[in-house]
């Protein structure tokens, strides 16, 4: 089981470039501001939509980094946990507003861990970058992450 996250003194560095990756530092939280978070994004590549049942009723847009390239600043008290089944992620919730902010999975095709960052709570992204970003599709539905579904438009 994974932990909600370590509370964090935060402290985004400069911007950083490797090779043909931009990784940034975002900070993100939820509506009220109970749950507060930073990342180091890359988001050059590539963020994630699925049409599992639960990302399809939530309209889910995710990026996924590794467990250590996040950190929990504040509500790991204000934060909800919910998986409908013991293989799914763990998506968190505030208490307060309802917003969910990330999730934590593990998965082989994934590379084992990993954090799920909905890029609706990056507070301090510019709306072209996420609007350059790639997106790519996962048939969740059908267990079939590797490949995109046959319908994308209303996800």
């Amino acid at each position: 089981m994974m932990a909600i996250g370590v509370l964090y003194e935060g402290g985004c560095k400069s911007e950083r470039t490797y090779l043909q990756m931009t990784m940034k530092c975002y900070r993100g939280s939820c509506h009220c501001g109970a749950i507060a978070y930073e990342a180091d994004i890359d988001l050059a590549q590539g963020t994630a939509k699925c049409n599992c049942t639960f990302c399809t009723k939530a309209r889910s847009w995710k990026v996924f980094i590794k467990p250590t390239a996040f950190r929990l600043l504040s509500g790991g008290d204000a934060a909800v946990a919910y998986n409908k089944h013991p293989q799914a992620s763990r998506k968190f919730f505030c208490r307060q507003c309802g917003i969910r902010t990330h999730e934590f999975g593990s998965a082989a095709y994934m590379g084992g861990e990993f954090v799920g960052v909905f890029v609706a709570t990056l507070d301090d992204v510019d709306h072209s970058e996420l609007a350059g970003a790639p997106v790519r599709y996962a048939d969740g539905r059908n267990d079939n992450w590797a490949n995109a579904p046959k319908d994308t438009a209303h996800l």
